[in-house]
């Protein structure tokens, strides 16, 4: 009897644990006549509308990573698609290409607008997605992209930026941010230098912008990366993973996004 009562225990989890599963896969969407290629995810155990989480990529392009951070979101109750900024799913595979491309959409405002609310559209007409709670994240090129969509006024619940640069050509205005903001930076990072934090603080304060930032002790940049350390050694650049900072970062975002998504 116990061998029977413990096969059917056994039967029902195997079926839960088939029905639970993380769907995820590639999708393409446009800007214009720019085709881009992002990648949704999203757990289809659940029935019920929930919010949606963009993911934007560091400047090598939509990435590994960017995806692994959308599984993860997805794995806590989200729907996550981590988005194309460049165009046709384009990578970059040395410094000078990713600041090339990179380059393209900081300076064009109006292109990176185009193709960030592209992808906010796609991830708006998911029908597991509850439209009006929506958050974006972003990793250094990404982080900065989330902060730049959080100025020019976007429809976001909050936006979270992870090693991002913060210095910006147009600065958020009083009453002319809809977001909470959270900033989550390496203290050791060469890139963001202390007086871009100072003049990055004033802003919001000046335009009176809900913000948190953090300063992790000893975490230089790209350190939510466990590739940062291959890629630092192979170009010369101050690239560092952190385990520490990556996880007590991450353990941030989730508190922030079920604050913001109440």
């Amino acid at each position: 009897m116990r061998r029977l009562v413990l096969s059917i225990v056994l039967a029902f989890a195997g079926l839960a644990a088939v029905q639970a599963a993380i769907k995820e896969g590639p999708v393409e969407y446009k800007a214009g006549d720019t085709m881009l290629k992002g990648y949704l995810v999203y757990d289809d155990a659940a029935k019920e509308r929930r919010p949606g989480v963009l993911v934007v990529h560091e400047w090598w392009g939509h990435d590994q990573h960017a995806r692994n951070s959308a599984r993860k979101l997805a794995e806590a109750g989200y729907v996550a698609l981590a988005l194309d900024m460049y165009g046709g799913g384009k990578q970059a595979d040395h410094p000078d290409s990713a600041g090339k491309f990179s380059g393209e959409v900081r300076k064009n405002l109006p292109l990176m607008k185009s193709h960030f609310e592209a992808g906010m559209q796609l991830l708006r007409k998911q029908p597991q997605v509850d439209g009006k709670r929506l958050a974006a994240i972003g990793y250094c090129f990404g982080g900065s992209v989330v902060l730049e969509m959080a100025r020019a006024g976007e429809d976001l619940r909050g936006v979270a930026s992870f090693h991002g640069g913060l210095a910006t050509e147009h600065p958020a205005q009083p009453g002319g941010t809809k977001a909470r903001v959270l900033v989550m930076n390496g203290a050791e990072d060469p890139f963001v230098p202390p007086e871009q934090i100072a003049a990055f603080k004033k802003e919001m304060e000046s335009a009176k912008v809900n913000y948190k930032f953090l300063n992790y002790p000893g975490a230089k940049h790209s350190f939510t990366n466990p590739d940062a350390d291959a890629h630092g050694a192979k170009f010369n650049l101050p690239l560092n993973y952190n385990a520490i900072a990556d996880k007590e970062s991450w353990l941030e975002l989730k508190s922030f996004l079920k604050q913001i998504f109440k």
